[in-house]
């Protein structure tokens, strides 16, 4: 991408996440408060899974699961793709393209959750790139 970003320069570091017992509605509920599109399914302090708004679309409400009584661990997509922080941010973009994915949690060496990496944060600083890379080439 023509830059030295890295994954953990750019990923979100406050993460909304649920544990594998919560129900649906609250999963709901908490993407509804912080206007997001989903939440990372957690054990410990580990990403264990992901719910998007599609998961709720397609596992819940098409396959008429009550979501009052259907739980987080129901719903998630597993097992998760992730990507490490000092990767860079093309390997990133090039994994989501690969596994036609829009979110990647980002984890360390114990597997434990560091932040989310999302399509939007890429594109949200791609402009910024472009200027670097522009820059650049003036200097060569």
């Amino acid at each position: 991408m023509g830059s030295d970003l890295k994954v953990g320069d750019v990923m979100k570091k406050n993460v909304i996440t649920v544990q594998e017992s919560e129900s649906i509605v609250r999963v709901s509920e908490l993407m509804k408060k912080y206007d997001i599109g989903s939440v990372v399914v957690i054990k410990g302090k580990k990403a264990d899974g992901i719910i998007t708004e599609r998961d709720i679309i397609h596992k819940i409400i098409a396959g008429k699961k009550n979501p009052e009584k259907t739980i987080a661990k129901e719903a998630m997509s597993a097992p998760i793709m992730v990507i490490k922080p000092n990767a860079s941010l093309e390997e990133a973009a090039k994994a989501m393209k690969r596994h036609g994915i829009k979110r990647l949690p980002v984890i360390n060496d114990e597997k434990e959750l560091l932040g989310i990496l999302t399509q939007g944060d890429i594109v949200s600083i791609f402009p910024a790139i472009l200027d670097l890379v522009e820059e650049k080439a003036r200097i060569q």
